[in-house]
């Protein structure tokens, strides 16, 4: 990490010299956006879930129809 260089003004950021591209050094922050991203993640699969759901019973209620006509 001694390769990185400190970017004035802000303790958590460095900036790799090879790449220019400045990294985020504060675990907390990191630990925090991982949280939020696997958050989002499973809200995601869920509405997937509820939108599956949706058209099966979307399905299931035209076959019903059917059958009784």
């Amino acid at each position: 990490m001694d390769e990185y260089v400190k970017v004035k003004g802000s303790p958590g950021l460095v900036r790799d010299p090879r790449t220019n591209a400045i990294l985020n050094t504060d675990q907390s922050i990191l630990a925090r956006q991982k949280q939020r991203l696997n958050a989002h993640k499973k809200e995601k699969a869920l509405d997937d879930k509820i939108n599956t759901m949706e058209k099966d019973l979307s399905e299931i209620k035209e076959l019903l129809k059917k059958l009784v006509s």
